[in-house]
């Protein structure tokens, strides 16, 4: 570390507003940076206003070098994910780091050494990173699609900070990949044909969510989500709390036809979540909504029209995975969902992910439909 770079704990109010604040200096100059609104980025880091916190810890650092902060980093500890199973990627010992930023690489050096030796003061014997802060927030480093900005709820990041984390001796456990499509274009035959079967079959219902019923279908959803998601890599189960600060979040860009559920016999069995992308108008408030932010936004918001259309979340039961009937239900909710995009929110493109590397299922269903990789992301990992 050169001797005149200090690292040191984020302690007070005035502290993590110079960590949310120091993206926008050295982004500023980046077109495919979206700023994300200064308020929501210092409830994301504050336990009183993050519901992870209520089964996490963190500790915040910064870098100042000359009077000025020049780096950021995030230590962080999930107890739920410590006891999850070790060959789902967390499990005992395992820690992580994330929300990191920095103008150099001895910076950036000097930085995770400090993150690195916090997690082993709490006794952790492995890191994960960068993991920013949640596995549901913007989990993994971006090290392909720096053309282009991200959509909703995922990372950027600069090309040099991929031989900045290698360099320190991590290497990759997990890729994530998100796939991007012209929703414009109808679907291929034989996909209309296992859509049409579908429509054909008296057991399957596709219905659009009812948001004055919010809570009720966010129950339905998150019960299809934690059996569907269960024995993925990095699974962590949501919490009353994560899931009641998602809903705040969320339900202003939730409309009932761009997300469905997939009932058979009755039951819901399947799921597709769909956001408008609250990138394309954030972008032009760098990070504020005054003094006419607020408005622009709430004007939108009453009636979007957006080029990108994201699929966060899509799952179906585990009894109906690997079965033809669960590419079947996903390919329905996939078109009537495209057809209300483009119908309705002028939409264009479609963004669907993130996907793990090896969840085989979603990547064919991704190229079966003609999309194709547009970003990718790694999560590194290095022994304490």
């Amino acid at each position: 570390m050169a001797s005149n770079v200090t690292i040191r704990p984020v302690v007070t109010k005035k502290d993590r507003k110079a960590f949310v604040d120091l993206p926008f200096r050295l982004y500023r100059d980046d077109p495919h940076w979206v700023p994300p609104l200064k308020g929501e980025a210092l409830g994301l880091i504050t336990p009183e206003k993050n519901g992870w916190y209520s089964h996490a810890k963190a500790q915040l650092f910064l870098a100042e070098e000359g009077g000025r902060v020049v780096g950021r980093i995030s230590a962080h500890i999930d107890t739920l994910a410590l006891t999850m199973p070790a060959e789902q990627g967390f499990g005992p010992g395992v820690g992580q780091w994330g929300l990191m930023d920095a103008e150099r690489e001895d910076i950036f050096v000097a930085l995770l050494a400090q993150a690195e030796g916090w997690l082993r003061e709490q006794g952790m014997t492995r890191a994960l990173g960068p993991i920013s802060q949640s596995i549901w927030e913007e989990p993994g480093l971006l090290v392909q699609g720096f053309d282009h900005s991200p959509t909703i709820m995922m990372g950027h990041g600069r090309r040099e900070y991929q031989g900045w984390v290698e360099r320190a001796g991590y290497g990759v456990v997990k890729t994530l990949y998100t796939y991007e499509l012209d929703i414009t274009q109808e679907f291929q035959p034989i996909v209309k044909r296992i859509i049409k079967s579908g429509e054909n079959n008296p057991r399957i219902t596709v219905r659009e969510v009812d948001k004055s019923k919010f809570d009720q279908e966010a129950a339905i959803i998150l019960g299809i989500l934690n059996d569907a998601w269960s024995d993925n890599w990095g699974f962590v189960p949501l919490t009353p709390p994560e899931i009641k600060d998602v809903g705040v979040k969320l339900k202003p860009i939730v409309f009932n036809d761009l997300i469905r559920i997939a009932e058979l016999d009755g039951k819901p069995v399947a799921f597709m979540i769909t956001l408008p992308d609250l990138n394309e108008p954030l972008k032009p408030l760098g990070g504020s909504l005054l003094p006419f932010g607020w408005a622009k936004l709430l004007l939108w918001l009453r009636k979007p029209k957006v080029r990108t259309m994201r699929v966060p979340l899509m799952g179906v039961v585990k009894e109906l995975q690997s079965s033809r009937m669960a590419s079947q239900l996903a390919f329905m909710m996939i078109e009537y969902i495209r057809r209300a995009s483009v119908e309705r929110y002028g939409a264009s493109r479609g963004e669907i992910g993130w996907i793990l590397e090896d969840n085989q299922g979603m990547r064919s269903i991704a190229e079966t439909i003609q999309s194709r990789v547009n970003k990718t992301y790694v999560i590194y990992e290095k022994a304490l």
